[in-house]
């Protein structure tokens, strides 16, 4: 029998195999991060202008951002609190973090902070 480690109901629950599979994407994805900041914040293009440096500069903050957000979930991981709410404390389905692993919140407050931004 596959070891697994229940989060909630069948929609919430994650196997070793799923935590092991968005651990190993949520790897790739900061190695992205990573070298798309080394690329964004590379020696300016000569005569590229004010408007794209502007936008290599956003860039590189949306992935600064990223970058952060995957970091932190990999530390839940390791702590063992991945997969838990940040503002209810319920179980993120499994089916949210296999779309954005990263996630801090589940569905339901994702979008009520949304609606309150």
């Amino acid at each position: 029998m596959v070891n697994q480690q229940i989060i909630g109901d069948r929609d919430t629950a994650l196997s070793a195999d799923d935590l092991a599979a968005l651990r190993e994407d949520l790897h790739e994805q900061r190695l992205f991060r990573r070298e798309q900041l080394q690329q964004l914040t590379a020696a300016p293009v000569p005569g590229a202008g004010a408007p794209l440096d502007e936008v290599r500069a956003k860039l590189a903050a949306s992935a600064r951002m990223v970058l952060a957000d995957v970091e932190a979930a990999l530390a839940r991981m390791d702590r063992g609190t991945y997969g838990t709410c940040h503002l209810c404390r319920g179980p993120i389905d499994r089916v949210r973090l296999t779309i954005v692993p990263q996630a801090r919140y589940c569905a339901r407050c994702q979008h009520v902070r949304e609606a309150g931004a």
